[in-house]
């Protein structure tokens, strides 16, 4: 057997000992024939066939290349090129060391997760049978209390709940943070019962700034627990809501803290249907996808589009398409749900981002003059207050928006990079 160069300080021979990094080695949800492998700590995971699982079993036993070719030849009847499986192994950041001799790990290079201490020994209980009743009580008796007491109801006049915007939204924004930090953190505390790490950052959906919490590594668990992970964080947007009604509803307290509350269930009752809009990465989106038996619902449902796109643009010029479909290597039933996916996709996005031309950067522009005009007044003598409340508005306003923009062009380093024609070169 030829010698394979995994890193020229590790070569991989026939005698070739492996040592590798904690991997987790699964059966696959949907075939029986396929197992999942991969690194929790980097969130790297692959599919291969069963046999090539036991292959990494033997080989973590301590049999060496060669042994482990000759046992799966023996007991199974297979001829594996084992050495080839170590080396895409190690492209992955799976194997440890060949030999003794370390090998690059790319952990060093990837985000820490956060609450790293968090245990699932910590948590589990969130998510027992026990808890699961207290949230039905919960939630029924909140139902039976806006039953009874229809003036409960969320208004959207709860929103205002003072005389000044600025002051308004800003304690709304404040409170809204503090809610969307607790829902991300549900999803981290529903990974780390499954013993899964996760990271939260922000992100960007289209014209919007988000809160994400990275759990790629759920791929390490069975797709019924993966659920768990995905609703986590509106199971807690729906309790906080049932909570503060029956607290509003039947615990004595002055009427601007009731007022400030219900203004905080609107907050959260507005976050509740952008997780339906499933043509972007949403919450009920990794739902749909994992209910639709999919593996990359979304970006394969994009390139589809984009095929077509393509496509049509091809007929009118009477040119055979540039592009081959990109959904025919896909197993028929992901390949009808990516079609239809895709159009919904393009639908969604084109309604979302026609609404906010018509009306969100109206309504944001009109509001900017309009604070912008308090603030010149209360310079000439207006009203201070209001010209205060209005600069209040613009620094919220604005610092989200510029949270947005940065937030977009870190997300999309790629389109901004300035691409030299000069020859590339290289120093000795």
């Amino acid at each position: 057997m030829r010698a394979h160069n995994v890193v020229s300080a590790a070569p991989l021979t026939a005698d070739s000992n492996v040592g590798f990094h904690p991997l987790i080695v699964r059966p696959d949800d949907d075939d029986p024939e396929v197992v999942v492998v991969g690194r929790s700590e980097i969130g790297e995971f692959i599919e291969l066939p069963a046999v090539y699982g036991d292959a990494i079993s033997l080989l973590s036993a301590g049999l060496s290349i060669s042994a482990a070719e000759e046992r799966m030849a023996a007991e199974q009847e297979v001829e594996l090129d084992v050495a080839e499986l170590v080396e895409a192994l190690a492209d992955l950041g799976f194997v440890r060391s060949v030999d003794g001799q370390p090998l690059p790990d790319p952990e060093a290079n990837t985000p820490r997760s956060h609450f790293s201490r968090l245990t699932e020994l910590h948590v589990a209980w969130l998510f027992s049978r026990s808890m699961k009743l207290v949230w039905l009580l919960v939630m029924g008796a909140a139902l039976v209390t806006l039953a009874m007491r229809p003036d409960l109801l969320p208004n959207y006049t709860d929103f205002f709940w003072g005389d000044y915007v600025g002051l308004t939204v800003l304690v709304n924004t404040v409170m809204m943070s503090i809610s969307i930090s607790m829902h991300e953190l549900m999803h981290l505390t529903a990974a780390r019962s499954l013993g899964v790490p996760g990271r939260i950052g922000f992100g960007t959906r289209l014209h919007n700034l988000v809160v994400q919490t990275d759990v790629t590594a759920v791929w390490g668990v069975p797709r019924r627990s993966r659920y768990r992970v995905y609703l986590a964080g509106m199971a807690w947007d729906l309790f906080l809501i049932a909570s503060l009604t029956l607290l509003v509803a039947h615990v004595a307290m002055p009427q601007p803290v009731k007022a400030v509350l219900q203004a905080l269930v609107v907050c959260v009752l507005l976050s509740i249907p952008f997780q339906l809009q499933v043509y972007m990465r949403t919450d009920l989106y990794y739902v749909l996808r994992d209910l639709l038996r999919t593996r990359n619902l979304f970006d394969d449902g994009l390139a589809y589009a984009r095929y077509l796109l393509a496509r049509t643009v091809a007929g009118l010029r009477r040119r055979p398409a540039p592009v081959a479909d990109p959904t025919t290597g896909l197993a028929p039933h992901e390949r009808r749900a990516t079609r239809v996916y895709s159009v919904f996709l393009v639908l969604g996005a084109t309604i979302s981002l026609s609404f906010l031309a018509l009306f969100g950067v109206p309504i944001a522009i009109a509001a900017l003059v309009r604070a912008l005009l308090a603030i010149a007044d209360g310079f000439n003598g207006g009203p201070v207050l209001l010209a205060l409340d209005s600069g209040l508005l613009v620094l919220i306003e604005g610092g989200i928006q510029v949270l947005f923009v940065v937030t977009f062009i870190r997300g999309h380093r790629r389109w901004f990079r300035r691409r030299s024609t000069a020859p590339a070169t290289r120093s000795s």
